[in-house]
């Protein structure tokens, strides 16, 4: 009976390992190594410490990773990688293998011989999950790579040659800078050290390398000087190398152990993890680990295309997070000193901004203990490190990229899909303080329900957006919780969304502190008031209450045609920049905001477009290509997009446990819970051509709705749908068929002038409308909050002064609406006064700096590197590509009194101040892209001072300024001068 049962077994485990395999041999890690996908293609587990992959290129934004495809040279084998981000940092401990002359730096992709580079053929260029291998064509060298959770493990076969080599450079990184390295030779087959380093985050990796054959020599190299047989140097940046006589065929092995915490912490990993010297076993451990991650959804029938592109991004959407402690438990927090896990574990890379829409709802789904760990490691480094909930926690480090608290997302959405395994108590105060910090705009967010653009730097708009919908998750954690006061208040708070649009333009659009609209607004402008998009993209971002967006928009009707009328529209300002791309009209799926549009007919009564819109994104926004993706990768979300969309569904709002149905590409989708009770979608007449539902059911029952829960999936329902090449437009057409919105009545819209009003010379007329029919207005000026017993608006009305405007709305029956508040200001040209300074000559002063900073505030703490006098706001005196600033002081003539817009174009960052008023904000690194500002001046001369910093990739710098008299033109040299 054990005979035949392990017989048995056997069978069984071999279909199993079959079926897995089948399922790795799909996936391509190439995908996104071109275009701006930005993704590495080296070896990797999941949520693996060690991403052991090639480096091509460590200088512009397309080698954030890197790698990319582009390049015919590499520089070396490096054992940290980002991968899909849109900004560049790791490339620890770089190992090159060659043969011949020792060189210590890697020459130029121009000029590769100049240094330890070698050319390679992408035809000679392998992958595969957790392995990866390539010929180096200069020195007939095989290089393979395969990993462990901690341990990097390269196999180099070498040519017969008396000179084998493998340079170890610690100097090199991807766009960081080396503080402190240390090499120490242990012994003929051991080498021990460290790499310190400052970039987008600071960091510390200490390392253990072995050999699997003793070296014949060694030495190292340390501020330009190398020295045979030194056992040991400490510097900025030291290189080293070994060298082996080899044998046609040769392989030398070698295993390099990472640890965040300590020499000692890296030997233990080594030791653990990978004690033996079989590459090959190493490899296949990789691969089954792979394979039992992917077998956890199984997907039938569709194109191989499909299926490559699909299991190449459920791999993508398991590389971050990152495993960030050794196997003792020890790790470095975010504080920088050493804490125990205590079987926890603690994990880096949280792109949040990106990756909580998709990714980490994917993983409650097919990682849910994992995800349940990255929540638990939230409030670990909330309570014991840093006081606040991560933003953009990568490494040790805080590096508050991106906006928003979208860790209250993740915990809430994780809540609610039955995660309980951390305190909850603790997560929910973390997740109240952490909103309240009063940062970022959030002191008058919460007084007044919107970020003032005159108060922080930029992305006003999204940020009032993101917040509201955070809020949301905060307001609804507090009503699972039985917190009534907490519930009221941040449910208000959830709502503050309404007080950026602008009923007159049906955008969102930025106001100052007080209350005026920042205008004129160019809604396809990449402007300052939006983060990595325009008006377009960001108007439609209210994922917790899309009924409430469909109020604001006067109905369903309404909004289903702004909604057409962004797919549709191909007006462009400018070049797109790198952030705004994958474009179907305004649409962008290749940056985050865009990603949950295409299903909001979903809540129009219009579910046949979203059907026919994901297909879209899917067949033309994917492809199996090495430029397969439309964006960055951004940490997992491009991929979970996919994984989802293709599935048939989508987290419109992660926190409602409801997902948007789409259009589902594949015969059969199975996804297996941990509960052993299989979530099955099977589609009937499944074919390029079929991208609408026609029916469906939900175990057997007619299903109407245009959303099915979390509940379903886990308790291992079964959904078929009916596919047909035309929409069936009396399907999920009914109110109850609508997936959940906070706001489900009907709504009395804020009134709004018809005409600009901020700023005005004698008089200006005051003209009020409302998107409702039979409301009445009330209005006050002089700042008090208008009512019934407030002056009835009738017709409009004249001011002569400036004015604090308020109105209000009513109509019978429905709750008023919120108040309108506006601040028109005479303008007092005694406050602007020209000067006359004396000894004016044309042109204005520069002062030119090379250090990498990622605002202007910072450029006072540089140190110049060279001053001068050029004609106009040039940056041609920099002498390099990325890291740089200016500051340009001078004068500039008014020839007329008025009020004048100034803008800046920039990529990246400016700011531009008339006397010591700011009064152009285009701060932060970003792509080309406009910000504007308007002030009173009289016919003179008057100071003024641009700042502007480069960050990494696509220089520019242009200003211009305009009046009611004078048409927007270039600030040129007509207009510039400075005092000699």
């Amino acid at each position: 009976m054990r005979i035949r049962a392990s017989v048995h077994l056997f069978f069984l485990l071999t279909i199993i390992s079959s079926c897995s395999q089948e399922m790795t041999k799909n996936v391509d890690p190439f995908i996104g190594t071109g275009g701006h996908g930005h993704t590495f293609p080296g070896a990797t587990l999941p949520f693996g410490m060690v991403q052991l992959s090639p480096d091509t290129g460590i200088d512009g934004w397309d080698w954030c990773s890197g790698y990319h495809a582009s390049d015919t040279s590499i520089m070396g084998f490096s054992h940290t990688h980002l991968s899909g981000t849109g900004r560049s940092d790791l490339g620890d401990i770089l190992l090159m293998p060659t043969t011949g002359q020792l060189k210590f730096t890697p020459g130029s992709k121009q000029h590769p011989d100049d240094g330890y580079r070698s050319r390679y053929d992408h035809k000679n260029e392998h992958a595969s999950p957790g392995y990866y291998s390539v010929l180096l064509d200069d020195y007939n060298i095989t290089a393979e790579l395969t990993t462990t959770q901690r341990v990097g493990f390269h196999k180099y076969t070498f040519p017969k040659n008396d000179s084998a080599n493998i340079i170890i450079d610690l100097g090199h990184g991807i766009r960081d800078r080396p503080v402190e390295t240390e090499i120490t030779f242990v012994s003929d087959t051991r080498i021990e050290g460290f790499r310190k380093s400052k970039g987008w985050a600071k960091h510390s990796i200490f390392f253990t390398m072995e050999f699997s054959k003793p070296f014949k020599s060694f030495g190292i190299m340390n501020a330009g000087d190398l020295v045979m047989n030194q056992q040991n140097s400490k510097g900025q940046a030291v290189k080293g190398f070994v060298s082996f006589e080899t044998k046609e065929g040769e392989s030398i092995l070698v295993k390099v152990s990472l640890s965040a915490v300590s020499v000692k912490g890296a030997t233990l990993n080594l030791t653990t993890e990978l004690p033996a010297w079989n590459f090959e076993k190493t490899r296949e451990n990789a691969n089954s680990v792979w394979n039992d991650a992917l077998s956890k959804i199984t997907v039938e029938g569709g194109t191989e295309n499909q299926r490559t592109i699909f299991y190449t991004s459920m791999y993508h959407a398991m590389i971050h997070p990152n495993t960030y402690f050794d196997v003792d438990g020890k790790y470095k927090g975010m504080d920088q000193e050493i804490h125990d896990s205590k079987g926890a574990g603690y994990y880096s890379v949280f792109s949040l901004w990106d990756t909580y829409r998709a990714l980490h709802p994917l993983l409650t789904i097919i990682q849910p203990k994992k995800n349940e760990e990255f929540v638990d490691n939230f409030i670990s480094k909330y309570y014991a490190q840093t006081d606040i909930l991560p933003k953009w926690a990568f490494v040790s480090d805080e590096v508050h990229t991106m906006i928003g608290y979208h860790s209250v997302s993740v915990i809430f959405d994780a809540y609610m899909k039955g995660a309980r395994n951390f305190d909850v108590a603790k997560a929910f105060e973390a997740m109240k303080n952490t909103a309240d910090i009063n940062h970022d705009g959030i002191d008058f967010y919460k007084t007044n329900g919107y970020v003032a653009s005159d108060l922080v730097n930029h992305r006003s708009v999204s940020k009032t957006l993101e917040y509201a919908y955070d809020d949301w998750c905060i307001a609804m954690m507090a009503k699972e919780l039985g917190h009534e006061e907490d519930f009221v208040r941040y449910m208000n708070r959830a709502t503050n969304y309404k007080k950026t649009f602008n009923s007159a333009t049906g955008f969102m659009q930025a106001r100052n502190t007080n209350g005026n609209r920042v205008s004129p607004l160019n809604p396809y402008e990449v402007s300052v008031h939006y983060t990595e998009a325009n008006a377009w993209q960001y108007s439609f971002y209210v994922p917790h209450d899309v009924q409430g967006l469909i109020d604001l928009y006067g109905g369903k009707k309404a909004l289903n045609e702004k909604l057409d009328t962004m797919f549709t529209d191909e007006t462009r300002f400018g070049e797109d920049t790198n952030d705004v791309t994958g474009l179907i009209g305004q649409y962008a799926h290749g940056n985050e905001p865009s990603h949950h549009m295409a299903y909001l007919y979903n809540y129009t009564g219009k579910p046949w477009k979203t059907q026919k819109l994901a297909r879209k994104i899917i067949d033309e926004l994917y492809t199996s290509e090495r430029d397969g993706l439309s964006g960055n990768e951004d940490c997992g979300q491009m991929s979970a997009w996919y994984v989802f969309s293709a599935m048939g569904f989508y987290p419109v709002s992660p926190g409602t446990n409801e997902y948007g149905i789409g259009s589902p590409i594949f015969d059969k989708v199975t996804i297996k819970n941990d509960t052993g009770q299989d979530f099955v979608i099977k589609v009937k007449n499944a074919s390029p051509s079929n991208h609408y539902i026609q029916s469906a059911t939900l175990d057997g029952v007619t299903y109407t709705k245009n959303f099915f829960t979390h509940a379903d999936i886990i308790s291992g329902k079964e959904v078929v749908f009916e596919m047909g090449p035309e929409p069936n437009k009396t399907r999920g057409i009914d109110q109850e068929d609508l997936p959940y919105s906070l706001t489900k009545v009907d709504f009395v819209s804020t009134p709004y002038l018809k005409n600009d009003i901020s700023n005005f010379d004698d008089s200006a007329l005051v003209a009020l409308t409302s998107l409702n029919n039979d409301v009445e207005t009330y209005y006050t000026v002089d700042g008090s909050e208008p009512d019934k017993s407030s002056q009835k608006y009738t017709a409009p009305f004249t001011i002569t002064e400036t004015t604090v405007l308020k109105a209000k709305s009513y109509l019978d029956g429905f709750d008023p609406s919120m108040t309108m508040m506006v601040t028109s200001q005479k303008t007092d040209y005694r406050l602007r006064a020209g000067v006359t300074p004396k000894n004016l000559q044309k042109g204005i002063r520069y002062t030119y700096y090379e250090e990498e900073i990622g605002s202007i505030n910072e450029i006072n703490g540089l140190k110049p590197v060279k001053e001068g006098i050029v004609d106009g706001f040039t940056i041609s005196p920099a002498e390099t590509g990325d890291g740089f600033s200016f500051r340009f002081e001078g004068f500039i003539r008014i020839k007329e009194s008025g009020t004048y817009r100034f803008y800046t174009q920039s990529d990246d960052g400016s700011a531009l101040f008339i006397g010591d008023k700011k009064i152009v904000n285009n701060d932060g690194p970003h792509g080309t892209r406009e910000a504007s500002g308007t002030i009173a001046l009289q016919a003179g001369y008057h100071p003024i001072k641009v700042l502007f910093f480069e960050d990494l990739s696509g220089q520019f710098l242009e200003v211009f300024f305009e009046s009611k008299k004078m048409s927007k033109r270039l600030v040129s040299n007509t207009d510039l001068f400075y005092s000699k």
